[in-house]
């Protein structure tokens, strides 16, 4: 037995992704304090780890979901990944949303069409 899986947490890192990009549907999204302040936290559906949410994930869920209401974000399914970021001046992964597609747009209104001349 690994240390790692002893000591896993019950919070996503990186490394649990293993390098692959999985899609996981929004089960619950909550605010939890931490040390450093408020955070969401994102559980997903059938899984163990949920997902502490940073500023730039949020942002991206945002416009994944359509909404920047967190109620919203619940039963949609969206993608992970794992992503070199900057943090105290080094790379690290991290786990990033993916914008796989453009959210869908309310449909265009219909246009009315003028009236024939006689």
């Amino acid at each position: 037995m690994r240390l790692k899986e002893v000591f896993s947490g019950s919070f996503l890192k990186a490394e649990d992704l293993q390098g692959r990009t999985v899609s996981v549907r929004i089960e619950s999204v909550e605010v939890k304090e931490f040390d450093d302040g408020k955070k969401l936290v994102i559980a997903f559906v059938g899984k163990e780890k949920a997902l502490v949410v940073n500023k730039t994930n949020s942002a991206i869920l945002e416009e994944v979901c359509g909404s920047d209401e967190t109620d919203d974000w619940i039963g949609k399914t969206v993608q992970l990944t794992v992503k070199k970021v900057e943090f105290s001046g080094r790379l690290v992964p991290a786990i990033r949303v993916v914008l796989t597609e453009a959210p869908a747009k309310p449909a265009p209104r219909p246009v009315a069409k003028p009236a024939p001349v006689a």
